[in-house]
């Protein structure tokens, strides 16, 4: 177990220093364009360029958790909130609620079912919609695993300090700002 965690981790590192080696940092994308077009306006990059970094360097953490486990990190996405509903969902609703296709949550949920974690039936009010529940397994998998990621994620932003209510305000109002920017 331990050899395979300090292989995981050498491979980690392999695929962490090759993106790096691939990727030229913002700034330097910037200068490339300012050199192509230069009246093209590539600011919304730094923000962008950060959210999709952040977004990398979390996964990247939460993902040895997930090795061999019966979930992956966007099942138990999935999965969180059929585990606290009070009554069965609608897959549509839940596909708007995560912001993901239908057909993407048709798929992920097909999955999910065909293994244990949820079970689908007809909705008595429109039959071309199915109702969503999480089963025991589904429950028992969900809860096993994301305490687990918490703990992962709690520690990468330990270091946040006094900051952490001020990225959270910062972070708030830009999902606020691209929700109200994207179309409907």
């Amino acid at each position: 177990m331990v050899h395979q965690l300090t292989k995981q981790a050498a491979l980690a590192e392999i695929r962490k220093a090759l993106i790096a080696d691939m990727l030229p940092p913002p700034s330097r994308v910037r200068e490339q364009w300012a050199a192509h077009h230069p009246g093209l306006d590539t600011s919304p990059m730094e923000v962008v360029a950060l959210l999709k970094q952040i977004t990398a360097l979390v996964d990247r953490a939460v993902e040895p958790l997930y090795e061999g486990a019966p979930l992956t990190a966007p099942e138990v996405d999935l999965l969180i909130p059929l585990r606290h509903a009070d009554e069965p969902v609608i897959a549509r609703r839940l596909a708007e609620h995560m912001s993901i296709s239908r057909a993407g949550a048709s798929k992920a949920l097909a999955k999910l079912e065909k293994r244990g974690f949820i079970a689908r039936t007809p909705n008595p009010a429109d039959r071309r919609a199915a109702l969503v529940t999480v089963t025991q397994a589904g429950k028992d998998a969900v809860d096993a695993l994301f305490p687990r990621q918490l703990a992962i994620e709690a520690e990468l932003l330990e270091g946040l300090g006094e900051d952490r209510e001020r990225v959270l305000d910062a972070l708030a109002r830009l999902a606020e700002v691209l929700q109200h920017a994207s179309p409907s």
